[in-house]
């Protein structure tokens, strides 16, 4: 990734499609946050195009891609999961999903067709989608006594922290959304606050 806290996914589904000597290429591309969507999503496109030959896909999960699957579903090893999987690497697109569908159209395409073929409709899918840029957070929950509240409010301010959520009993806890590059200054800032206990929720 170009930034350390910020990954390339896309906003919603989006298709594709290549054609060669007879045979018909559809993607499918869908924005993903685990294994069991893979599943599925298969199944219904598995569902829908029942008579097609093969169900080829690609997959990168996490905020850094660094769960992936490349499937080549009975096409020659690496000629069908490996070049869809190239195109979310050469995007560097995470929490993406490519499922190219292929309807056979008499022709062998060869090895090299075949590459061309399933890297092309995946390309097609990615060009037809609306690409977007999220921001890797990590979460914290601060606690404090009351007569700290504006000290500790100041930070959140200054910083320019987002508050997931607030609890107001016997002591102030806070629940914050912090970009990963600002987490560790963000600690050490309320660390340095006698009376102030700040823990990381998440090991993102």
């Amino acid at each position: 990734m170009n930034n350390d806290d910020t990954y390339k996914t896309i906003e919603g589904s989006a298709e594709g499609l290549f054609k060669d000597k007879g045979s018909k290429f559809i993607a499918y591309m869908h924005p993903i946050s685990s294994e069991e969507e893979v599943k599925d999503i298969l199944q219904v496109i598995k569902k829908e195009h029942f008579s097609a030959r093969h169900h080829c896909y690609a997959y990168r999960l996490g905020n850094f891609g660094n769960v992936y699957r490349a499937n080549d579903d009975g096409e020659p090893s690496g000629t069908a999961g490996k070049p869809i999987y190239g195109q979310l690497l050469s995007n560097d697109l995470t929490n993406v999903l490519i499922v190219v569908v292929r309807y056979f159209g008499g022709t062998l395409l060869g090895v090299s067709g075949l590459i061309n073929a399933y890297k092309n409709a995946a390309a097609d899918a990615i060009q037809n989608a609306v690409l977007i840029t999220r921001i890797i957070e990590d979460q914290f929950l601060v606690t404090f006594d009351y007569p700290l509240q504006n000290v500790v409010m100041k930070i959140i301010k200054d910083e320019q922290l987002d508050i997931v959520n607030s609890e107001f009993g016997l002591d102030c806890r806070l629940t914050l959304n912090v970009r990963l590059n600002k987490g560790e200054m963000v600690m050490k800032k309320f660390q340095s606050i006698y009376g102030v206990t700040i823990v990381k929720l998440n090991n993102e």
